[in-house]
């Protein structure tokens, strides 16, 4: 009769594409019991938005099915993300596993229309997200989910998020006052209402906090990378040579900083004619894959140019929402899904870290004391 030690041993050759490391190393076999030739366990992906979680189960589901000796097999799969980020060095958001900052060198790429269908995509899978639109000049996240009248409330001196189609939202949009008003602050300002939204904020139990940082290399990018630990940032351009040569600023910014580059994002990439389904490349062809290539990130996703994505928008109804099974809502749902797994990635490169530093410590030899 097959024992555990041999279903144990077929699942390790099971291999995570994205992390490379056997499913059952990495802890994702969960509450195995085999009882009589009667195999039961839960198989738990590292996130809901795993791009190969069909791949993974069939190859889980073949493995098994090599031992003959069983007869019956009962698998309940479930997700559970990973922390991409050192939770311990931040008290004061300890209850959100991946930050993910969006960035671009400059403005007119599309920046927050993708941060807002990223999070929604990512949410449509099943994870806890939220957005934080950090732009304080120019806040256009409440315009796009259609939210002029949200607000935010103050319960037990923290701020209580709104919520928008399953999305937990701040935004500096949500203050009346700054309604038909421009944003007139200096930088100490705007950086301590950025560490206001970011840790006085009751964001609860997150899997990824999206963050909508404004273009270029200033205050609020700055403020983000040094007032809590990040998973990393995900960089927006657009193909042409101007977008991606000033999105390299973005870039080496966040290098010094040593905060990881989670990958680039194409956004009006190309245009696709709904006579005859050609691709034409409007602002050229590219862009962000040289970006990709010149600094060895992945590319995670190329989004089409669509006038439903814009005019969504700016009514307040994301394509995500109102277009699900669209080729622009497809393209996003790639891409999150990519996101996640350089999520997943970083966090399992954090967690060798941190064990290998454990280790380190337990073999020290302790000072002597004459």
């Amino acid at each position: 009769m097959v024992g555990i030690d041999q279903v144990l041993e077929k699942l390790s050759t099971v291999i995570d594409p994205d992390l490379k490391k056997d499913i059952v190393s990495m802890g994702m076999i969960k509450d195995l019991e085999l009882n009589d030739g009667n195999l039961k366990f839960t198989l738990e992906l590292t996130t809901p938005a795993c791009p190969f979680n069909v791949e993974i189960e069939d190859d889980v589901r073949k493995a098994i099915g090599e031992l003959t000796e069983l007869k019956n097999f009962d698998m309940n799969v479930t997700a559970k993300v990973m922390e991409g980020r050192s939770l311990d060095a931040d008290t004061g958001m300890a209850s959100v596993k991946n930050i993910i900052g969006v960035a671009s060198g400059k403005g007119g790429v599309g920046k927050s229309t993708v941060s807002l269908n990223l999070a929604l995509a990512l949410q449509q899978t099943g994870a806890k997200v939220g957005l934080l639109d950090a732009d304080i000049y120019g806040p256009s996240i409440p315009l796009m989910l259609g939210m002029k009248d949200g607000f935010m409330e103050v319960e037990d001196n923290k701020l209580q998020p709104a919520e928008s189609n399953g999305l937990k939202v701040v935004s500096f949009g949500f203050f009346a006052e700054q309604a038909h008003q421009a944003a007139i602050y200096r930088g100490p300002i705007i950086s301590g209402i950025l560490k206001q939204f970011l840790v006085d904020t009751n964001w609860s139990d997150l899997d990824y906090l999206i963050v909508d940082l404004p273009p270029g290399t200033g205050d609020i990018p700055l403020t983000l990378a040094q007032t809590i630990p990040i998973t990393g940032i995900l960089v927006v351009t657009t193909p042409q040579d101007v977008a991606s040569n000033v999105a390299v600023k973005a870039i080496g910014m966040f290098e010094k900083l040593n905060v990881p580059i989670i990958g680039v994002v194409e956004n009006m990439s190309h245009f696709i004619c709904p006579n005859c389904d050609e691709r034409h490349y409007i602002f050229g062809d590219g862009g962000a894959k040289k970006i990709s290539e010149q600094f060895n990130m992945p590319f995670l996703g190329e989004i089409p140019l669509n006038s439903g994505i814009m005019s969504g928008s700016d009514v307040g109804k994301p394509i995500m929402i109102t277009k699900p099974d669209s080729p622009s809502a497809d393209a996003f749902r790639i891409a999150a899904k990519n996101i996640a797994a350089q999520c997943s990635i970083l966090a399992a490169k954090l967690q060798e870290e941190m064990e290998s530093e454990g280790s380190n410590e337990e073999s020290a030899p302790e000072a002597s004391t004459n």
